[in-house]
């Protein structure tokens, strides 16, 4: 056994909410806890540790993106030795880390409402579906919007892919409860494409982007000369009613001032929207 006092107890949970913008969508997952690790260090931030012959900050990812992904909705909780203000945490944080990799909301794990506390949970469990955006450079908006209505009416897309367990097959079209092309967004670009948004449900295994592009490669021939432009919008747990995402921090939340760039919207100030000018996703080079 390790020799030494024992760690300290982890007095707060802090659930973060963080961007991963233009170029530092080619940033792996590995690269990007440890670009964490040391911006909590230069932060100054108080991180627990385990106990052990090799200690590491108590830090837990939730559905992160892959390599080659940007992201405006990456998870991920951290445990501190002490209390600290999570706004002031956001701040510390979002300055220790490169441009690229933006901090938009800090808030307390399971603070509650009022008087009726929220007993903390396992956050993944609220991570029911994502919601995409993909642009399709070179690809003409009827061709997509073809594609898509195919795929839509299919009952069932099997592909095949190479996962941890090799190769397997699995049908996409079930995962998937949202497809459409979203012409605003098409609108706003400098150069002809078509851009879908779509809403997927987290499944075993996982529906990613690109398993769907294989669908409608399948169903409607669509094949994009050059490669897609993938952006995470949204994570959450997903309304059956609507289709739409809630935002998976909400439980946690103290009744007040929110906390990070939501903060800024109750002040009255209007929020940077992924694809916005001022959001550097994934069509930034």
């Amino acid at each position: 056994m390790p020799e030494g006092p024992a760690p300290a107890p982890v007095t707060q949970r802090l659930r973060v909410r963080y961007a991963k913008r233009g170029r530092l969508r080619f940033t792996s997952h590995r690269d990007i806890s440890r670009a964490v690790e040391r911006a909590v260090r230069r932060a100054g931030i108080p991180v627990a540790y385990s106990a052990g012959f090799t200690p590491h900050p108590k830090i837990s990812y939730a559905g992160a993106a892959a390599t080659g992904v940007a992201s405006e909705a990456e998870y991920l909780e951290i445990g501190l030795t002490e209390t600290r203000d999570p706004a002031r945490v956001r701040a510390d944080l979002d300055a220790a880390l490169p441009p690229g990799l933006d901090i938009v909301d800090v808030v307390p794990a399971g603070a509650g409402r009022g008087d009726a506390p929220v007993k903390p949970a396992a956050f993944a469990d609220r991570l029911q579906a994502s919601e995409w955006r993909i642009r399709l450079d070179g690809v003409a908006e009827r061709d997509a919007a073809a594609a898509v209505a195919a795929f839509m009416a299919a009952p069932e897309i099997e592909v095949e892919r190479l996962t941890k367990k090799g190769r397997r097959r699995f049908d996409v079209r079930a995962a998937v409860s949202v497809c459409e092309l979203d012409r605003r967004a098409a609108e706003a670009v400098d150069a002809p494409c078509a851009i879908l948004r779509m809403v997927v449900r987290h499944s075993t295994p996982a529906v990613r982007p690109d398993d769907i592009l294989t669908g409608l490669r399948q169903v409607a021939d669509l094949a994009p000369p050059s490669p897609p432009l993938v952006t995470r919008l949204a994570q959450g747990p997903l309304d059956a009613d609507t289709g739409g995402l809630a935002d998976p921090l909400d439980p946690d939340r103290e009744i007040g001032l929110p906390s990070g760039d939501d903060a800024a919207t109750a002040r009255g100030q209007e929020r940077p929207q992924p694809g916005d000018a001022a959001s550097a996703d994934a069509v930034s080079a």
